[in-house]
């Protein structure tokens, strides 16, 4: 089944900073990501150069997606350290991935 929407989690050159976002354009959204971070810098993600995707998933439904967006944030960052590493256990960027 085709997912539509993502939950995507970026982080920045030194994997310091996590950004946790929802689009239903993954490879969009980060283009507006990396422009916002060497223009504007007026997001949270462009102020703390988070242009670096290294986890995503899909969902077939813009409230579950949602709903999972809400939940991670509500997470430790350790929590969110280990989900990150199941899903990409050398934090590579994965921006290249995105169609």
């Amino acid at each position: 089944m085709l997912q539509n929407y993502f939950v995507y989690i970026l982080t920045n050159q030194y994997r310091t900073t996590l950004y946790i976002g929802i689009t239903n354009n993954l490879q969009k959204r980060l283009d507006q990501h990396y422009f916002d971070s060497q223009n504007a810098k007026k997001s949270f993600a462009g102020k703390y150069n988070c242009i670096y995707l290294i986890y995503y998933e899909g969902f077939d439904s813009s409230t579950i997606a949602i709903a999972r967006e809400k939940e991670l944030k509500k997470w430790r960052r350790e929590k969110k350290n280990n989900l990150i590493s199941e899903f990409n256990p050398k934090w590579e960027t994965l921006n290249n991935e995105v169609i």
